[in-house]
């Protein structure tokens, strides 16, 4: 049996009630993200493919 992966918060989630936040961990499988509000959901990938979505995100973000 795997062992159970340890989930933790993104920083930039926000407060509340804690079930909007995105979370994120590691395996030798890749790297996984889940929101917090729908946990059986899972994206794996590598490193470098979260990288590329970082950066996708960045250049979309308008600044006010």
């Amino acid at each position: 049996m795997p062992a159970p992966l340890n989930w933790q918060k993104s920083s930039f989630s926000g407060g509340g009630e804690g079930n909007a936040c995105l979370e994120l961990t590691a395996s030798a499988q890749g790297t996984h993200l889940r929101e917090s509000d729908d946990p059986n959901v899972v994206l794996t990938t590598t490193p470098d493919g979260l990288q590329a979505l970082i950066h996708s995100v960045k250049a979309e973000t308008v600044e006010p």
